[in-house]
């Protein structure tokens, strides 16, 4: 390591790695080790390819002095992107969700970046995406460049160059396993092929998130829109498969629930000392589900992206947890109305089909609301208020299409939601909200009245 850097992003790489001790204390026979990427002075790993992509792009001569960096970004590459551009003297424009942590915004506008908040639940070629916004930008702002983590492979290079024999140098080569949340794919790529080339029996392991499209692609070959559906987890998972993402290289993808992501979050700062971001709580959770595949002189590395100051106001505040269930509470679960009967499966209509159909549908079953979707994706809801509105005011709208009249999608909750918070997010906006058992990979609808049975 340099005594004295020339700028500060000659700090960047070298990062710690640190034996966890108590999470996986009679839990995991291996030695688990942490690769403390939130020491970058950016506080995560995505400043290593953040600039490795800009210095690629300046010898291309895509990026030229005095030019613009665009990019879609969820906080942490903005943030490597900004760093360096504040050093290299260009300015920087960011799109990104209003999924992503106010944390994370504040942080890219205090290195003088814009950045401009897009919805979140939305196909990525809407133009109202953060990825169809960033490439339009690119078009209309003069000397612009935009980096695209997703699809640029100096991602992978960064990593493949350096956090891969990082890991090697720091275990001696006894690494067997590496455990890493996918995101754009870089980092599990690019690591990956690195240590797979110094010894083919190391296995690579992903962490998904549920909403995801990783997992199924990977073991079937198949992009099924139907897996596509809100998250929370932030870091990893996409709706869209980045070309950074190595298939061949990962062994297995393990997905994590959103709650057990953010309790575990949680814990790593308070039983390890760690102050870690949400992915890094999915690695960890993904690793305890996969405990019974590591034997006693494994040496398993999991990458800890970013850091848990980004997360204040989401896994590290109480009421944010309690508000989404991911805090235990006493009394009556989602799961005990499901149990009882007293909540059904979701039946849906797709988007395209006539008011009529939804009219059918929803007298056949006696059903109050139904979902829609789009090539199976939840994308909206209709229930029989607005359904009983339209049609008084506007009989001809039979024969539209459902979407012409559709109102925003029910709210998503975890199976284990304690039926009083369910309550609270059952509104005269959201008459309904969807819980979603991920074990069995099986989604049901709580109305009003399923809640007033049991209340």
């Amino acid at each position: 390591m340099k005594k004295i850097c020339e700028t500060i992003l000659d700090a960047i790489g070298h990062t710690p790695m640190v034996r966890l001790n108590t999470i996986t204390r009679g839990q995991v026979k291996a030695e688990v080790l942490a690769k403390l990427e939130t020491f970058n002075p950016g506080n995560s790993i995505k400043d290593r390819m953040a600039v490795r992509m800009i210095e690629d792009a300046e010898r291309r001569g895509l990026l030229v002095p005095g030019g613009t960096i665009i990019e879609g970004t969820s906080g942490n590459t903005g943030m490597g992107l900004a760093i360096a551009a504040v050093v290299k003297g260009y300015t920087c424009v960011f799109t990104t969700t209003d999924k992503q942590s106010k944390e994370k915004i504040d942080a890219l506008r205090a290195f003088g970046a814009e950045v401009i908040v897009c919805p979140t639940n939305v196909d990525p070629e809407d133009p109202r995406s953060y990825y169809a916004l960033s490439s339009r930008l690119e078009k209309e702002i003069p000397r612009s460049w935009k980096a695209n983590q997703y699809d640029n492979l100096s991602n992978t290079e960064a990593h493949y160059e350096q956090t891969g024999p990082e890991i090697w140098e720091q275990t001696d080569g006894r690494v067997t396993h590496v455990v890493v949340g996918v995101g754009t794919g870089g980092t599990i790529s690019g690591v990956g092929r690195y240590l797979k080339e110094r010894n083919p029996k190391v296995k690579v392991w992903g962490i998904d998130t549920y909403g995801s499209v990783f997992k199924k692609y990977k073991e079937t070959g198949i992009f099924d829109k139907n897996e596509i559906y809100p998250y929370i987890t932030e870091g990893i998972g996409e709706d869209f498969l980045p070309k950074n993402v190595d298939f061949d290289v990962v062994d297995h993808f393990e997905k994590v629930t959103d709650k057990d992501a953010a309790i575990m979050t949680r814990r790593i700062a308070r039983e390890e000392g760690i102050f870690a971001g949400n992915s890094a709580g999915s690695a960890v959770a993904g690793l305890l589900q996969l405990k019974d595949h590591f034997h006693e002189h494994d040496v398993v590395v999991v990458i800890f992206h970013d850091h848990g100051s980004r997360y204040l106001g989401k896994m590290f505040n109480d009421d944010w947890m309690r508000e989404r269930g991911f805090l235990e509470s006493a009394g009556m679960t989602a799961r005990d109305l499901v149990a009882a009967g007293l909540s059904g499966e979701l039946l849906s209509i797709e988007a395209k089909e006539p008011v009529a159909h939804a009219l059918r549908i929803m007298s056949e079953h006696d059903f109050s609301q139904i979902s829609i979707t789009r090539d199976k994706r939840l994308i909206g809801s209709l229930n029989e208020t607005h359904l009983y509105a339209q049609l008084l005011g506007r009989p001809g709208v039979k024969l539209q299409p459902v979407e012409s009249i559709m109102q925003p999608a029910f709210p998503f909750a975890d199976i284990s939601t304690s039926v009083q918070l369910l309550s609270t997010m059952i509104t005269p906006e959201n008459p309904a909200v969807l819980v979603r058992d991920f074990k069995t990979d099986k989604t049901f609808i709580i109305t009003r009245s399923d809640v007033i049975r049991v209340l």
